[in-house]
């Protein structure tokens, strides 16, 4: 079977990585520069000290620091018009995965008119390449300083959907695991469950392949050993450098695998109900486990036992995925992760929409590349039972 990897962007990596900024942007070219981010970013003081880095290299700063979760169309939209308004020529991206999306949206808008929506989609949008784009990732879950693309949430339909193409193509990512140590506990548990959900599900993907392999392995790896650490001693720098490895390997896991059924629920529950977008992932990884776990055992093994668990070798399918459930349920409640119940939701709405969701997004994805990323039928009666399950279980 033939599949896809897209090698990433240039990456900077390492404590410290971030002081180098300006010089960067001005190996690229700027003068002047949109910086993106939110206001969690600007209050814990992270904004002015990359301004601020920026600023010494003599480029000047356009700030927007309106960023929504799951970022909402109109939203990306006014980040992109301050940018045309102010002529700027580059653009950084500042924060998690919402800020960095809409730092994306943001310069495919420099170059390609308005509205955003007309450039949704995974392929067939053709956008005009643009001014240079640095991400600067403040959490270790997001991974998106290595794909091509971004989520936005489209808000007319109510679904998260993709961008992608030439037109909001990344420079270079910068990843300092310094930028991290401010991390509150609940933050460090949900995005890092978010790089662990990328690499679980690019490793057991149907459209997997040997590239993701090894670097979803490895992300894998680097969650079992550092994430309890991080989350318990937020000063831990070998920790946070693991996690901040573990991110950004995992995102460049799913290019070609891509992910399928924790990340299709979790992007619905992102979009209909606003549930964090890690922990929406997260929420029902556990009982994903053991449903593909029928289909691709070893690779269901190779997780639980980096994530601590202890099986016979001549463990059955069902075993293995029995295991993998409870290994994981277990590593969410030591990292105190919000169940689904914790949200205020009623099991009754969420199953009215999510195995509805899932299925759409796994038949798009069918049109596209033949299958479904899902290694096994994503019926809305399997999802269904997934949802229960974790509502009732986690």
């Amino acid at each position: 079977m033939q599949s896809v990897f897209s090698s990433p962007n240039p990456i900077l990596f390492g404590p410290g990585s971030a002081e180098l900024t300006g010089e960067k942007l001005k190996g690229l070219g700027c003068t002047k520069v949109l910086v993106v981010y939110d206001p969690g970013i600007r209050d814990a003081g992270i904004a002015d000290k990359i301004v601020g880095i920026i600023e010494a290299a003599g480029i000047e700063v356009v700030r927007f620091d309106r960023v929504e979760a799951d970022p909402p169309d109109w939203m990306v939209e006014e980040a992109g018009a301050l940018g045309v308004r102010e002529q700027v020529d580059g653009v950084v991206g500042l924060g998690g995965g919402s800020s960095l999306d809409t730092a994306k949206g943001a310069k495919l808008l420099l170059t390609n008119p308005p509205p955003i929506s007309q450039y949704f989609g995974r392929e067939g949008v053709v956008t005009r390449p643009s001014k240079p784009l640095v991400v600067i990732p403040t959490t270790a879950g997001t991974g998106s300083e290595t794909t091509p693309g971004g989520v936005i949430t489209d808000t007319k339909k109510g679904i998260k959907t993709n961008i992608a193409g030439v037109g909001c193509r990344i420079d270079l990512g910068i990843v300092d695991p310094e930028l991290t140590v401010g991390l509150p506990p609940a933050v460090t548990a949900a995005t890092g469950m978010d790089a662990l959900c990328h690499a679980v599900e690019s490793y057991t993907s149907a459209l997997s392949n040997s590239f993701a392999e090894i670097t979803a392995r490895e992300a894998i790896r680097l969650v079992g050993k550092y994430l309890v650490r991080a989350y318990e001693n937020g000063s831990d720098m070998e920790a946070r450098e693991g996690m901040m490895l573990a991110s950004t390997l995992g995102g460049m896991s799913m290019s070609g695998p891509l992910c399928h059924l924790a990340h299709d629920i979790g992007k619905t529950l992102g979009a209909k109900f606003h549930v964090p977008h890690g922990n929406g992932c997260a929420s029902c990884l556990p009982q994903v486990l053991e449903a593909v776990a029928e289909a691709v055992p070893e690779r269901v093994r190779y997780v639980a036992e980096c994530l601590g668990a202890e099986i016979p070798a001549g463990a059955s399918a069902g075993e293995i995925g029995a295991a993998a459930r409870a290994t994981v349920q277990a590593l969410m409640k030591r990292i105190e992760l919000p169940n689904l119940r914790s949200f205020g939701l009623r099991k009754e709405e969420i199953l009215a929409v999510v195995p509805e969701g899932v299925e759409m997004m796994q038949q798009g994805l069918t049109r596209l590349f033949g299958r479904g990323t899902s290694p096994v039928p994503a019926t809305r009666e399997r999802v269904t039972d997934i949802v229960s399950r974790a509502y009732d279980e986690n």
